[in-house]
C-alpha cells in the first residue's frame, strides 16, 4: 500500500498567514512603543541635564553678587586707589554707573537686567532672543589668587578691610597693607540662536571680562537648548530685611536697581525654559509655560503646536552679600 505525502490545505495556509500576521503586528507594535518610550526618555533626560546645569551656573554667580573680598561695605571709587580706564567698546547697562568698573558718579550697579527687545541688549548685544532676559553680574571670585598665579588676560582686585585697587593682570600688582588678591569678574548672560546645518539651536551664552581684547567682554556658548531665561528680583522696599515683592526687569525702577538705602535686592528668582535640540515630528507641543509674570506657548495661528519637547526650571537665589557690611 502506497503512502502519499500531503501538504497543507489552502485553508490551513490562510489560517497560518493570519496568525503570523497578528504575531508580527504585535511584535512591531511593541517595537514602535519601546522606540517611542526610549526617544521620550532620552529627550527628557537631556532636557533635565541641560536645565540643571544652566540653573547651577546662574545660581553660583548670583550667590556672589556684592562680594568684594576683604573690602567692607559697598564698592565705591572712594574706597579704590586704582581703577582701570573704561574701554569704549565696553558692555554698558542702564544707569550712570553701570560699566565693567565703578565710576565716580552715581551708584555702581553690581546686578542689573533687562528684557531683550528686537534682539538687542546692553550696548554690545545684537543677537539675543527677543523676549528673553539679559543678566549682568559684577563681583570677585570667592577664593584668593596667589600673585604667582595671576593671568595677563584677567582683571584682579587687591583689598584689605578699608581700601582696594582694581588692576589688569599684565600690570604691576598694587601695594596694599595686608591685602589679598581676588579675580575681578563681570559676567553677562543671555540667550541667542546658533545655526547648525538647517537647524536653529537656542544657546545660553556667557560673557566674560577679559584684558587685552576689544571689546573687553568675550561671549561663549555654555549650555545648548536653553530657549528662554527670565528673572524676577526680590526687593525690600522698607529696609527690614524681608522681600516685599518680586519684580521683573521690565518693571524695576532706577531706585530699585541702585540697591541701596531703603531699596535693596535681596533675592532673584530665575526661570529657565529648556527645549529639545532637534524636533520630534511624532510629537506636538501645545503646552503653556509660566515664567514668573508672563506665560508663553508655541502655538501658531492655526492652533498647531511645534514639535519640540520642553521643560521649565525655576529657582530662587538669596543674595547674601546685599546686607553684609564686613566679612
Amino acid at each position: 500500500m502506497k503512502k502519499f505525502q500531503q501538504g497543507f490545505s489552502l485553508i490551513e495556509i490562510f489560517i497560518s498567514l493570519a496568525v503570523g500576521t497578528v504575531l508580527v503586528a504585535g511584535v512591531l507594535s511593541v517595537f514602535v512603543s519601546m522606540k517611542s518610550t526610549t526617544t521620550e526618555t532620552t529627550s527628557f533626560g537631556a532636557l533635565q541635564e541641560n536645565g540643571r546645569f544652566a540653573v547651577q551656573i546662574l545660581t553660583e554667580d548670583l550667590m556672589r553678587v556684592g562680594f568684594w573680598g576683604d573690602l567692607s561695605g559697598e564698592l565705591t571709587t572712594n574706597k579704590l586707589t586704582q581703577v582701570p580706564g573704561q574701554n569704549g567698546s565696553d558692555c554698558i547697562g542702564e544707569g550712570a554707573n553701570n560699566t565693567s568698573f565703578p565710576q565716580n558718579v552715581g551708584h555702581f550697579r553690581e546686578v542689573w537686567g533687562e528684557t531683550s527687545v528686537n534682539s538687542t541688549g546692553l550696548s554690545c548685544i545684537t543677537n539675543a532672543v527677543s523676549g528673553s532676559d539679559i543678566l549682568q553680574i559684577k563681583r570677585v571670585v570667592s577664593s584668593t589668587t596667589a600673585e604667582a598665579n595671576i593671568d595677563d588676560d584677567r582683571y584682579y582686585m587687591m583689598t584689605n578691610m578699608t581700601i582696594g585697587a582694581v588692576f589688569a593682570g599684565d600690570e604691576a600688582t598694587p601695594t596694599i597693607d595686608n591685602g589679598n588678591i581676588w579675580e575681578y569678574q563681570h559676567h553677562i548672560y543671555y540667550v541667542r540662536e546658533d545655526t547648525v546645518g538647517t537647524n536653529k539651536i537656542p544657546v545660553l551664552v556667557k560673557g566674560w571680562l577679559r584684558n587685552g581684547t576689544n571689546p573687553p567682554i568675550v561671549f561663549d556658548p555654555v549650555v545648548d537648548g536653553i530657549e528662554m531665561i527670565r528673572f524676577t528680583y526680590g526687593v525690600d522696599t522698607d529696609n527690614d530685611g524681608v522681600v516685599n515683592s518680586f519684580v521683573s526687569a521690565d518693571n524695576m525702577t532706577a531706585q530699585l536697581w541702585d540697591n541701596e538705602g531703603d531699596n535693596q535686592i535681596l533675592a532673584v528668582t530665575m526661570y529657565v525654559l529648556v527645549r529639545d535640540i532637534y524636533p520630534d515630528y511624532d510629537y506636538e507641543n501645545k503646552n503653556t509655560y509660566t515664567l514668573g509674570d508672563i506665560s508663553v506657548d508655541f502655538i501658531d495661528a492655526n492652533g498647531d503646536g511645534d514639535n519640540y519637547r520642553r521643560l521649565l526650571f525655576s529657582s530662587t537665589v538669596t543674595l547674601y552679600n546685599t546686607r553684609t557690611d564686613s566679612w
